[in-house]
């Protein structure tokens, strides 16, 4: 049996090692006039990035510091939601306080009717309208509210 291939059009064929060194030394001109002509198109742009690195790169701070500067104020966890987030908190603080003093209040007022019996008579006199035997109590009617024409006609 033979197990040989033939050749056929686009195979490869790799070069025994004394052949392949041969071709790499005859292809080496070429291979080094190509890279001539690439070097002489890309020097002069390459030249102009060389003398302005220093401006490049200033110019690339400064959008980075800029980018970096936007993002701390206006990002997700910026300054600007950092101070609404502290504002609330100090409102929130406020009302705390506010609710702490009032619990303080009712706690003063249920321990005065607990122990006070000034207190207690007050509250039964002012709450419930209780009276001592021979007092009179006035009580003012309510304010009359005055009450709207059901019609338009009184505008006139």
């Amino acid at each position: 049996m033979d197990f040989r291939l033939e050749k056929r059009p686009g195979m490869r064929v790799f070069p025994n090692p004394q052949r392949g060194l041969r071709a790499v030394l005859e292809q080496a001109p070429a291979a080094e006039e190509a890279l001539n002509r690439v070097l002489v198109r890309v020097q002069p742009a390459w030249t102009a990035v060389y003398a302005l690195r220093r401006r490049i790169a200033t110019g690339g701070i400064l959008v980075l510091t800029a980018w970096l500067f936007l993002h701390i104020l206006s990002g997700a966890n910026g300054m600007v939601v950092y101070r609404q987030k502290r504002a609330e908190i100090d409102d929130l603080q406020k009302q705390v306080n506010s609710l702490q003093q009032e619990n303080q209040r009712y706690n003063e007022q249920i321990k005065s009717l607990k122990t006070d019996p000034k207190a207690i008579e007050k509250e039964a006199r002012e709450g419930l309208h209780y009276t001592r035997p021979g007092e009179v109590v006035y009580v003012a009617p309510p304010p009359v509210s005055p009450t709207k024409p059901a019609t338009n006609s009184a505008k006139k």
